[in-house]
C-alpha cells in the first residue's frame, strides 16, 4: 500500500514538471517568418491602393502559445506577425498589416503618383514576428522579397505640336506624294495614350489630306494664278481620343513654274548720304531650280558714266585737286570754271557744274583762246600735260586738244595734242639749234580709250626726247615716234588756243574738236608718282565687298581699276550667295552728287558637263543717292565802321574783316515727340509731325572772294593786300586786279577765317575819299555751294589838325557796329555823304554835332515841363474825387522848378541855335524831328496810366535848399 501510493505521489509531480517543461518550451521562438520571395504589384496613377499577386502572407512554424503568465496558460490557434519592413531609397510605398494572426497584409502609397515621372517601382520587404514575452524580445525576420510594382497610366495630357506653325513651298503643276510632315506628342507615360492614332486638316474645302502620320500632301494639281498660298488647321488624336489642346497653322505657298533668277532683292535701293557702306543684295539668292551645278560666275556692273566725268568725285579745281593729291606747285588751269579772273572760258557750253564736275563741250564749231602770259613752261624742260576727255569715233580729220601755234603770218605748230583715227597724237617742235638733225616730232598712241564715248583721265609726261603716257592710271608705250626738223628762227610770237589749232596765216580756227574736255592743266616737271596720278582719276564711289571668313578660300572676287564693276566665281551655291549679300555701294564725299547709279548683274551657270546648262537671265536695279542736306555758309561780322584817314594811308593800312566768322549749317526735318507737344498744350497743332533743326557742321572752303562794289580800284592811289607767307602756309593762292581779289585752295573754314582777318584796304590819297564798299563771297566745291554776300562799308573821318585827328582816333570805337546777321545792308548809312564832301568843312561838322545835340537836351527838358504840368491837373481832379484819401500835406513845401529859370534865360540861344540847324541840311532835321515824334509817342503812352499812380505822384522833394 505504501508503495502505491508513493507512485501516485510520482505521476503527479511528474505530471506537474511536464507542464512545467511545455510551458517553458512554448515560451521559445524558433523560427523565423516566411513569405514569398517575389511579388508582382499594379497601381493605377492617382490611387493608392496596389495589387499584388501572389498575396502578401507571412507565416511562422513557432507554437501558437505566445507566452505563459503566472501559470496561466494561454493558447492560440496561429503564430503572430508583428509587421512588415520595407526598404529601398525614397520607396513612395507602405506595407501594414491586416491580420497578425493570419500575417495578411497589403502594400500601399504613400502620396499619389504620377506614370509620367516614373513607371515602375523595385524595392524589397521582410516580415517580423512578435518575439518572446510582454516586451518582444527575441523577435524574428523572413527574409527579403523581392516587389515590382508598375503604375498604370490615365489619359490626362492632350497632343501638343513640336512646332508652332509649319511652312512649305511647292511648285505649280505638280502632285507631290508628300508636301511636308507635321508631328505631334503627348505627354501621357502608356503606350496606348501617348501615341498619335490620327490626324485631322479642319479646314474644309482645301486641295490637301492628311494621313495617320502625319504626312500632308495635296489631291490636286496646283495653279499659283488660282491660289498664291493655302493656309491649313490641322488638329491630332491620342489613341485615347484626346484631340489636341491646340491646332496648328499650316501655310503651304505656290509658286510659278521654276525659272533660274535671283530672288530677294530690292530694284531701287536708297542711299543716304553720309552713311558709310550699304548692303545692295541683304537677301539675295540664287534660283537655280534643283540643278546640279559645277561653278558660277556673275558681273556685278555698276553705271556712273552719266556722272561727272564718269562717276562721283571731288569737285573742287583741277588745280586743288592736284595739291590735294600730293602734287608739287606750278600747275596751270588751261580750263577754269568762268570767273572775273579767269574769264575765256565763259562762251564755252558747260554743264551746270553744282552737284558733279564740271564739263566744257565742244561741238566742233568752237575753241578759246587762252590769255598770252598763262603758260610760261619752257618746252626745253620737263613739262607735264593732264585732261579729262570724252570723246567718240569721229571724222578722218584731226581734232585739236590743245594747240600753240604762230600768232601771225604763218601757221606752223609749236606744240599740240590731236585726236586722229582714234590715236592720241603729241607734236613737239624743238625750238631752232645749232644742229639741224632730225629729231622726235610726233609720238602716237593707238587707243580705244580715244573712241569710246567714255571718260578717260591722260597724263602726259614730257622729258624730250622721250614722251610717256598714263590713260585712267595705266602706262601706254607709243607705237610711233616720227621725226622731223626743228623749227626755223623767227620772231612771231604764239598763240595758245584749246579745241581748234590757230592759223596765224589764214587768221582762223582749224581742225576743231567733237568732245568734252575738263580739268586741262600744264605744269612744269614731271608727273611720275603712281600714287599722284591715281588719285587724280580714283572715283569716290563705288562697289566693296567684304568676304565672310568660311567663305573667302572658297569663291574668287576680282575688281576693275575704279570699282565700278565687279567678278564673282565659285562653285558653292551657298557661300556664294553670302558673298552676294555682302556686296555694298560706298560714296566717301561728304556731299555727293545725288541721283541714280544703275546696277546689272550678268549671271553663267554651268553644270558637270562644263557647259552652260542653265541660263539665268540679268538683274537690274538701282542705286538711288538721295539729295545731300546742303549746307548753308555764313558770313558775318562787323560790316559798317569807320577809321582815320591817317589809318588808311598807314603802312598797314585798315583791315577789312578784322571779327569775320565763318559758320556752315544743315537744316533738317526731324520727328515731333508727340507726347512732349501733348504735354505743352492742347492749342498746338495736331496736324504738325515734324520740327525743324538747325545744326553746325564743318567742311572745306576752295575759294573767297572779295570785290569792290562801286568803283574799281585805282591802283594808282588804293590797294587790297594780304600777307602771302600767311597764304602760302596755308597752301592757298591769291590773285588779284582791279576788281578785288581772289583766295583759291582747298582749306579748312578756320583757315579761310584767319587768313580773311587779315587783308588789309589801303589808300594814300583819302582827300576826295569819304567811304568805300567791299563784299565777301566764298563757296564750296567749286561753286556748289556759295554763302551769303558779306558786305563791309568802311567810312574816312577827316581831321583839322593833328590834335583833332589824335582826338578822333581815340573816340573811334563809337563808329563800330558789330553785326551778326550778314543779309542786313547798312549801304545806306554812310557818315557823309560822297558828292557833298568837297563843299562841307571838318569844322562845321563839329558844329553841327554840338548844336543837334544842344536841341535835343532842350527838347526834352520842355517835355518834362509838360509833363510836370499834367501831373497837376490831374492831381487837382483827384482832389475833388477822393477827399477822404488825402494826405496831410500842409507841412510840405511848395517846390519850384528850376529848369524854368534855366529855359527863361536860354530860350532866345534856343531860337537862334534852330535856324542855325535848320541852314545846316536837311538831314539833321530830319533825325531831330524824329527823336521828338518819338518822345511824343512816349508821352501818350505813359498818359494812359496817369490816372493809377497820380496818388504817387502828388510827393515831391523839398529842394528848395538845393544850389544849381
Amino acid at each position: 500500500m505504501r508503495f502505491r501510493g508513493n507512485t501516485q505521489f510520482a505521476s503527479a509531480v511528474g505530471l506537474v514538471l511536464g507542464l512545467l517543461c511545455a510551458v517553458e518550451a512554448a515560451k521559445v521562438n524558433k523560427h523565423k517568418p516566411w513569405i514569398e520571395t517575389t511579388y508582382h504589384g499594379i497601381v493605377t496613377e492617382n490611387d493608392d491602393k496596389v495589387l499584388l499577386d501572389p498575396p502578401l502572407i507571412a507565416l511562422d512554424k513557432d507554437a501558437p502559445l505566445r507566452y505563459a503568465e503566472s501559470f496561466e496558460v494561454t493558447l492560440t490557434e496561429e503564430g503572430e506577425i508583428c509587421g512588415f519592413r520595407i526598404h529601398g531609397q525614397n520607396v513612395p510605398f507602405e506595407a501594414v498589416v491586416l491580420d497578425k494572426s493570419t500575417g495578411e497584409g497589403v502594400i500601399r502609397t504613400k502620396d499619389k503618383l504620377d506614370c509620367e515621372l516614373q513607371k515602375e517601382h523595385t524595392f524589397t520587404i521582410q516580415a517580423y514576428d512578435c518575439g518572446e514575452g510582454p516586451d518582444g524580445a527575441n523577435m524574428k525576420k523572413s527574409h527579403k522579397a523581392t516587389v515590382h510594382i508598375q503604375v498604370n497610366d490615365i489619359n490626362e495630357y492632350s497632343p501638343v505640336f513640336k512646332e508652332k506653325s509649319y511652312k512649305a513651298t511647292v511648285i505649280e503643276g505638280k502632285k507631290y506624294d508628300s508636301i511636308l510632315k507635321v508631328e505631334a506628342v503627348d505627354a501621357d507615360c502608356s503606350f496606348q495614350f501617348s501615341q498619335i492614332c490620327n490626324y485631322e486638316i479642319v479646314t474644309p474645302d482645301v486641295p490637301f489630306t492628311i494621313d495617320k502620320d502625319g504626312f500632308i500632301k495635296n489631291t490636286e494639281k496646283l495653279s499659283y494664278g488660282k491660289e498664291h498660298m493655302y493656309k491649313l488647321t490641322v488638329t491630332a488624336y491620342d489613341c485615347g481620343k484626346n484631340r489636341a489642346s491646340e491646332d496648328v497653322l499650316v501655310k503651304i505657298s505656290i509658286k510659278p513654274t521654276c525659272k533660274p533668277s535671283w530672288q530677294g532683292f530690292n530694284k531701287r535701293i536708297e542711299y543716304e548720304p553720309g552713311t558709310g557702306s550699304l548692303a545692295l543684295f541683304p537677301s539675295m539668292h540664287l534660283e537655280t531650280c534643283d540643278e546640279p551645278i559645277t561653278s558660277i560666275q556673275a558681273s556685278i556692273e555698276l553705271e556712273t558714266n552719266h556722272i561727272g566725268k564718269g562717276c562721283d568725285r571731288d569737285t573742287y579745281s583741277e588745280k586743288s585737286l592736284h595739291k590735294l593729291c600730293g602734287a608739287s606747285s606750278g600747275t596751270v588751269e588751261l580750263l577754269p570754271a568762268p570767273s572775273n579772273s579767269a574769264n575765256w572760258t565763259v562762251g564755252l557750253p558747260t554743264d551746270n557744274g553744282h552737284d558733279s564736275d564740271q564739263v566744257f563741250e565742244f561741238n566742233g564749231t568752237q575753241a578759246i583762246k587762252v590769255p598770252d602770259g598763262m603758260v610760261s613752261t619752257s618746252l626745253k624742260e620737263p613739262f607735264t600735260i593732264s585732261v579729262w576727255m570724252r570723246h567718240g569715233p569721229g571724222a578722218h580729220e584731226k581734232e585739236t586738244i590743245l594747240c600753240n601755234s604762230d600768232k601771225t603770218e604763218m601757221n606752223r605748230h609749236h606744240y599740240s595734242l590731236y585726236v586722229h583715227n582714234c590715236k592720241l597724237i603729241l607734236l613737239l617742235r624743238q625750238d631752232p639749234s645749232e644742229t639741224e638733225n632730225y629729231k622726235p616730232a610726233e609720238f602716237h598712241w593707238k587707243l580705244d580709250q580715244a573712241c569710246d564715248k567714255e571718260w578717260h583721265h591722260y597724263v602726259l609726261n614730257v622729258e624730250f626726247p622721250t614722251v610717256s603716257l598714263f590713260v585712267d592710271g595705266t602706262t601706254f608705250e607709243p607705237f610711233l615716234v616720227t621725226e622731223d626738223y626743228p623749227l626755223h628762227a623767227s620772231k612771231i610770237e604764239t598763240q595758245l588756243t584749246i579745241g581748234a589749232c590757230w592759223q596765224g596765216g589764214n587768221a582762223r580756227m582749224a581742225q576743231f574738236f567733237r568732245g568734252n574736255l575738263a580739268g586741262l592743266m600744264i605744269r612744269s616737271g614731271k608727273l611720275e608718282n603712281k600714287k599722284v596720278i591715281d588719285c587724280l582719276y580714283t572715283c569716290k564711289e563705288g562697289l566693296d565687298v567684304q568676304l565672310p571668313e568660311e567663305v573667302a578660300s572658297t569663291v574668287k572676287v576680282e575688281f576693275n581699276p575704279n570699282q565700278s564693276s565687279l567678278t564673282v566665281e565659285g562653285d558653292d551655291i551657298d557661300a556664294f550667295d553670302k558673298v552676294m549679300q555682302h556686296i555694298s555701294y560706298l560714296n566717301s564725299r561728304q556731299f555727293p552728287t545725288p541721283g541714280i547709279r544703275h546696277l546689272r548683274i550678268s549671271t553663267t551657270v554651268k553644270c558637270f558637263n562644263e557647259e552652260s546648262c542653265v541660263t539665268v537671265p540679268d538683274a537690274e536695279g538701282y542705286v538711288m543717292v538721295l539729295q545731300p542736306e546742303e549746307p548753308k555758309i555764313s558770313l558775318s561780322g562787323i560790316d559798317h565802321f569807320a577809321r582815320s584817314a591817317a589809318e588808311f594811308e598807314s603802312q598797314e593800312g585798315v583791315t577789312l574783316f578784322p571779327e569775320l566768322r565763318i559758320v556752315s549749317t544743315i537744316t533738317r526735318e526731324v520727328e515731333a515727340d508727340t507726347e512732349s507737344e501733348a504735354a505743352e498744350g492742347a492749342d498746338d497743332d495736331p496736324t504738325v509731325q515734324e520740327t525743324v533743326v538747325s545744326e553746325e557742321i564743318m567742311h572745306n572752303l576752295d575759294t573767297c572772294e572779295v570785290t569792290v562794289v562801286g568803283d574799281e580800284l585805282d591802283s594808282e592811289h588804293e590797294s587790297l593786300e594780304v600777307d602771302m607767307s600767311q597764304l602760302q602756309q596755308r597752301g592757298l593762292e591769291m590773285s588779284s586786279s582791279n576788281l578785288g581779289l581772289v583766295i583759291t585752295g582747298v582749306n579748312t573754314m578756320a583757315n579761310y577765317e584767319q587768313v580773311l582777318h587779315l587783308i588789309h584796304y589801303k589808300n594814300w590819297h583819302t582827300e576826295a575819299l569819304f567811304d568805300r564798299k567791299f563784299k565777301l563771297v566764298c563757296s564750296e566745291l567749286n561753286g556748289r555751294y556759295i554763302s551769303n554776300d558779306f558786305k563791309v562799308e568802311v567810312n574816312v573821318i577827316h581831321t583839322a589838325s593833328p590834335m583833332e585827328h589824335a582826338n578822333n582816333a581815340m573816340v573811334q570805337p563809337n563808329f563800330i557796329n558789330p553785326v551778326h546777321h550778314a543779309s542786313v545792308d547798312l549801304s545806306g548809312h554812310n557818315l557823309v555823304n560822297a558828292h557833298q564832301a568837297s563843299v562841307v568843312p571838318s569844322a562845321a561838322t563839329i558844329v553841327i554835332v554840338v548844336c543837334v545835340s544842344f536841341l535835343v537836351f532842350m527838347i526834352i527838358l520842355g517835355v518834362f515841363r509838360i509833363r510836370a504840368a499834367h501831373q497837376r491837373t490831374m492831381r487837382d481832379q483827384e482832389n475833388g474825387k477822393e477827399n477822404e484819401m488825402d494826405w496831410d500835406d500842409s507841412a510840405l513845401t511848395i517846390t519850384v522848378n528850376p529848369m524854368e529859370t534855366y529855359e527863361d534865360q536860354h530860350s532866345s540861344e534856343e531860337d537862334e541855335e534852330e535856324e542855325e540847324e535848320s541852314e545846316d541840311g536837311e538831314e539833321e532835321d530830319d533825325i531831330t524831328s524824329a527823336e521828338s515824334e518819338s518822345s511824343e509817342d512816349e508821352e501818350g503812352g505813359e498818359q494812359e496810366d496817369q490816372q493809377g499812380t497820380s496818388r504817387q505822384q502828388q510827393l515831391e522833394w523839398d529842394d528848395s535848399t538845393l544850389t544849381y
